[in-house]
Order: structure tokens, then C-alpha cells, then sequence
């Protein structure tokens, strides 16, 4: 019942009002201001009194179009589909209240704008490049709406603009967004396409000051200061200059000269035979007339170098040895000079064809093993290709053996003195101290000291077995031996100590013990 008088009383309270509200306008005017929630914001102040310019009553659907009637740059971003109102997907489906929430008091923040978060890519201005990194105050004022901020490069960057405006304001027909150094102008849309050098070449090389109206085209203009003729030929370097480079002309050097630039004359500046730069006192044509300072040779050979020289280079040598003399220029003897043979003129000074009467200096053999060199060593190194086969000695490479160096074995490189012993070699690797003899083979392996075949039973007459089988071979060789080992096979001559007899009984132990132990008798049970 409580419940039911309180409903009463907001009904009659309602239907008061609402008569009030439809007798007079004024009446209505209080009744809003006084069901108002609370202040708007300042930019709104002016419209508080006039609930009607924001709302229109019981009717929530024409609220939206009361706001575009006043931010009609919003409503036409809208229409447009531009702008952040215009490109966000969410903003049709709203109300202009789901978002900018008013009457919360003059200070309230009704833009709801998270900077943190908020998506550029729905303005008409994605960030790209060096704008990603840059903060928000970088671009927005804070008097100016973010809405109303320029958006060309020179309202930004009108400072930063080296060519002080030459070059009009849009900054993008050239430059990139990652980096101004970034830059894509195409010279070729200009009166003067860039191509080689000048491809590389700064804006200010030739654009002195940030001028780029009426800048000269002529080579002399910016390359005055390198002419090499000092101007004796003129001023129209393109008759014989390409832009690729100076040292690339066009100039016909064999049409107008007789001489030919080909292979290594080609790439020669003027001046590298041309001392004047003025072409008056042309060099002789023959070789020696620039190159007599460079024969190696010191005229032994004469002064006709294109019998064996090359115009490409000097190395590149046209003189077959082998059709000439007999003896091909092979191996390492491919990359001599001339003169590490002929030490003298070539008619004259000629060297023998066998190896020795050049290497008898470098022989380390000391002239022991003959002169015919080839017979082991190639023409490619001394220590490359060797041909000599071991195997054809008395002693041939085994094992490890074939990976010892021949220095690891012959102490000089005589190679004729060397012992074939195991011990003559590996004395001081003999853990047997001698006790088992020189002749390590007989028991070891040459791939491994480890690796061991020794067979006592089948390589002696003394095989081992019962207690003899554990024993350490140095229990019975227990004296050093300089050549074959033999041992006496009797008993006695290792037990004499342990013989309770006495030798009583002779050294034949065996006759009444076993091997297995000297309490063991034999036919006993």
C-alpha cells in the first residue's frame, strides 16, 4: 500500500506538470530548468537557457540532427565520408551522446579524445614515415581543433625548407615522408636529364644558393675550373666528353691521329701522353717513345715491346716461350719476369733447360739425389704435386706413417742415412724400456700403438695359459734387449726362487706341477 501512495503522488506530480508544461511556454521554460541535470560545458553556456536548441522534447531520434544544425562541418565530414566523423565505421550507428557527454559542468571534457589510443588512419591524414614517431603537440596547436590543423608539409615545415621557398610548397612532388634526404624528383622532366656523373651529383653542386631558375646548361658554367687544356680547346667539352666521365671522350684518337686508343691506351687520360695539354707536341708512336721508363728489360730485349707485350697490359705477354725456345712456361715459371732467367739480353744470356742450372741454390737435397728435379717435384710449387712414391722404398708408409711429415722421419732432406727401425724412431715412446726388443712391429699396429696383435701361443713355443695367461709381459722380460728376444722356456729360470726343492728335482718343474698353481700336482686326484 505504501508503494501504490507513492506512485500516486509521482503521478499527480506528473500530470501537474505536464499541464503547466502545455498552458504556457514560460512555465515550460522552468519546468526544464529545473528537470536540467547539471551545467554545460562553456562552449554551450550560451544555449542553457534554450533546452530546445539540444533537445527536442520526448524525442530522442531528432537530437543528432539538432547537433549537425550547429557543427556543420561535422555533418558535412559525415556526408562526405571524410574526416574522422566521416571515415570512422562506428559513428553512423551512434548518437552524438554515446560519445560527448554534456551537463556534466563548464571545465568537462566532452571530446572524449584518448591520445594514447586514438586511430589516425580514420582521419584524412594517416601517419606514415617520420610522422609515426612524432607526438601530438609536434603538428596540433593547442588554440587550433584538431580538425582544423593544415595538413601540407610547409604549414609544418616551412623552417626546415633549405631552398627558402624556390621551389614552391609542395614538399612531396620530391621528398618522402621517412626522411627529407629521401628524395624521388625526376630531373628528367627538366631540360636537362642527369646521366652519368651528374647522376650522382648534390642539388648544390649545380644550384648555387638554391637558384634553380635559369641555371646554365653549358659545361663550362659549372666544370671551368677542371678543363685540363686550360681552355686551348675550347669550351664545348661534349665534342669530345661524355657525361659517364673525363676520361671517356668521343674524340676519334685513330681517325685523327693514326693511333689507335685500344685496350689499355683506352682508358688513359690526354695527359698521360700528352704532356702539353694543348696536343702541340704530340709523343713518338712507338712504344718505347712513353714507355721506356717502364722496359723491365733495360733494353736487353730491344725496343720492338709489341713483339711480346699486349696493348691491354703489360703482363699480357703475346711471346710463346714454348714455340721459341723449347721450354713451356708452366706452373709457378707462368708468373716470372723475364729477368728471374735471362739475366741479361736474350740473345745471349740463356739459362739451361734442366731444372738445376736455375734451382741448384734452392736444391735442399744438396745435389744427392741428381739433378732431374722433375722426377719428383712440379713445375707448380716445390712442396706442390710431389711425385715421389714411398712405397717403391724399403719402407713403405703404413698407418700413421703416411701422415708424418718427411721431416718427421728424415732428420736432413739428404733422405739416403734414415734407419727403417721402429726404435730408431720411436725409442723414446718404447714404455717396454727395450725389455721386449727393437722391433716394435711385431706386436703393434702402425695405424695406433694401442692397437696390438701379439700372439704368444702362436708366435713362440711358450704358450700362455693357467696363471702365466694374466701376467704383464715385463714379469718375465724383465731385462733390456738390443736385438731378438729369447728367453730360456724352463721353469727354473723364472722359479728358482719359488722351488722348495731346491733344484732337487731338476728345472723341469712341469714334469710335476701344472701351470695353474705349484699346489696343483699332476695324476693326483
Amino acid at each position: 500500500m505504501q508503494g501504490s501512495g507513492k506512485f500516486a503522488r509521482w503521478l499527480i506530480m506528473s500530470t501537474a506538470f505536464a499541464s503547466v508544461w502545455m498552458a504556457a511556454p514560460a512555465s515550460a521554460q522552468l519546468l526544464e530548468r529545473v528537470l536540467m541535470p547539471g551545467p554545460v560545458i562553456e562552449g554551450h553556456a550560451q544555449y542553457e537557457d534554450e533546452c530546445s536548441s539540444c533537445h527536442q522534447p520526448f524525442s530522442r531520434d531528432l537530437q543528432r540532427d539538432l547537433c549537425a544544425d550547429c557543427h556543420t562541418e561535422i555533418r558535412d565530414d559525415v556526408q562526405a565520408m571524410t574526416g574522422f566523423h566521416g571515415r570512422s565505421p562506428t559513428i553512423p550507428q551512434l548518437e552524438c551522446a554515446a560519445c560527448h557527454t554534456e551537463h556534466e559542468g563548464r571545465a568537462a571534457n566532452v571530446v572524449g579524445l584518448d591520445r594514447d589510443t586514438f586511430d589516425h588512419e580514420l582521419t584524412d591524414f594517416p601517419l606514415v614515415g617520420s610522422h609515426q614517431s612524432t607526438a601530438c603537440e609536434g603538428c596540433h596547436a593547442a588554440d587550433v581543433a584538431f580538425r582544423d590543423t593544415e595538413s601540407t608539409c610547409f604549414s609544418c615545415h616551412s623552417a626546415e625548407d633549405p631552398h627558402n621557398g624556390n621551389l614552391g610548397e609542395n614538399c612531396s612532388d620530391c621528398h618522402a615522408e621517412t626522411l627529407w634526404t629521401e628524395a624521388s624528383f625526376d630531373h628528367g622532366t627538366t631540360d636537362f636529364p642527369l646521366t652519368g656523373k651528374h647522376d650522382g651529383a648534390a642539388c648544390g653542386g649545380c644550384h648555387r644558393n638554391e637558384t634553380y631558375v635559369d641555371t646554365p646548361t653549358n659545361c663550362v658554367a659549372c666544370h671551368r675550373i677542371d678543363d685540363a687544356h686550360a681552355g686551348t680547346n675550347g669550351e664545348l667539352c661534349q665534342d669530345c666528353h661524355a657525361p659517364s666521365g673525363w676520361a671517356e671522350t668521343s674524340f676519334d684518337h685513330f681517325e685523327e691521329t693514326g693511333f689507335a686508343l685500344a685496350d689499355g691506351h683506352g682508358g688513359l687520360a690526354c695527359t698521360a701522353c700528352h704532356a702539353d695539354a694543348s696536343f702541340e707536341d704530340p709523343p713518338e708512336p712507338e712504344c718505347v717513345g712513353c714507355h721506356r721508363a717502364d722496359d723491365v728489360h733495360a733494353g736487353n730485349n730491344g725496343v720492338e715491346c709489341a713483339s711480346c707485350h699486349a696493348p691491354t697490359t703489360w703482363p699480357a705477354v703475346t711471346f710463346d716461350h714454348a714455340q721459341t725456345s723449347g721450354f713451356a712456361l708452366n706452373g709457378a715459371h707462368s708468373e716470372l719476369v723475364c729477368t728471374a732467367c735471362h739475366r741479361g739480353p736474350v740473345e745471349t744470356a740463356r739459362p739451361e733447360p734442366e731444372c738445376a742450372s736455375c734451382h741448384w741454390s734452392n736444391d735442399v737435397h744438396q745435389g744427392r739425389l741428381g739433378e732431374t728435379c722433375q722426377d719428383c717435384h712440379g713445375e707448380i710449387g716445390w712442396a706442390e704435386s710431389v711425385r715421389f712414391d714411398h712405397d717403391l722404398t724399403a719402407f713403405p708408409l703404413l698407418g700413421l706413417h703416411a701422415a708424418v711429415s718427411c721431416e718427421g722421419c728424415h732428420a736432413d732432406a739428404g733422405f739416403q742415412d734414415t734407419q727403417d727401425q721402429c726404435v730408431d724412431c720411436h725409442l723414446e715412446d718404447d714404455v717396454h724400456a727395450q725389455h721386449l726388443g727393437p722391433d716394435c712391429a711385431m706386436c703393434h699396429n702402425p695405424n695406433d700403438w694401442l692397437i696390438w696383435r701379439f700372439d704368444h701361443a702362436q708366435q713362440t713355443d711358450f704358450p700362455l695359459d693357467g696363471a702365466h695367461e694374466g701376467l704383464d709381459c715385463l714379469a718375465c722380460h724383465n731385462r733390456p734387449v738390443t736385438d731378438t728376444v729369447a728367453l730360456s722356456m724352463t721353469c727354473g729360470s723364472c722359479h728358482r726362487g719359488d722351488d722348495i726343492h731346491a733344484t732337487g728335482f731338476g728345472m723341469d718343474c712341469g714334469r710335476c706341477h701344472t701351470t695353474e698353481a705349484f699346489t696343483e700336482l699332476r695324476g693326483l686326484p
